[in-house]
């Protein structure tokens, strides 16, 4: 996606991605390049506190999980995060994307009250992570190595996450 794109169309192109096609191949090519590294990016907390990205890349591998409270396709993905989270949540970071497209921190503090997200919850309200990491639609994946690298992207509800983990441990 491109970073001049106003936030409101790129909020356009994710909500309609995410009503298309329930799964796309991994590793396809959509999003940003495998081998590359993510521009910096700032979102907030849900109480509106500043997060940069930086903090967690290139310290440990991560996952980042672009995720809306009203995404079907996400809620497909929640099984396979969970074990994942559950399997290797001490050696990679966890990251759940909030799009800023229909959802508000309080709205997204209400649905995690009834269905909690493996990691920690951040809210993308500029879309700054959006563009950094070129996001296509809402459960985009990406997972980096140690060293801040993209190791795999995908979209859909059959992505093989912990395929994707360990070859970002692998690194």
């Amino acid at each position: 996606m491109n970073a001049t794109l106003p936030a409101t169309f790129a909020a356009l192109l994710l909500l309609a991605g995410a009503r298309a096609s329930p799964a796309r191949a991994q590793d396809s090519g959509i999003g940003i390049a495998t081998g590359s590294k993510p521009a910096a990016a700032q979102v907030e907390d849900l109480e509106g506190n500043v997060v940069d990205l930086a903090l967690y890349v290139g310290r440990k591998p991560v996952l980042l999980e672009f995720w809306a409270t009203w995404c079907p396709i996400c809620e497909g993905l929640e099984p396979k995060l969970r074990a994942a989270h559950a399997k290797y949540g001490k050696d990679v970071e966890f990251l759940v994307i909030a799009v800023g497209v229909s959802q508000t921190p309080r709205s997204i503090r209400r649905h995690l009250e009834k269905r909690p997200m493996p990691g920690r919850v951040l809210f993308d309200a500029k879309g700054t992570a959006v563009r950094a990491y070129q996001v296509p639609t809402t459960s985009f994946i990406a997972v980096l190595d140690a060293g801040g690298v993209v190791r795999y992207t995908g979209t859909g509800s059959d992505q093989d996450i912990e395929a994707a983990i360990r070859r970002a441990l692998e690194r």
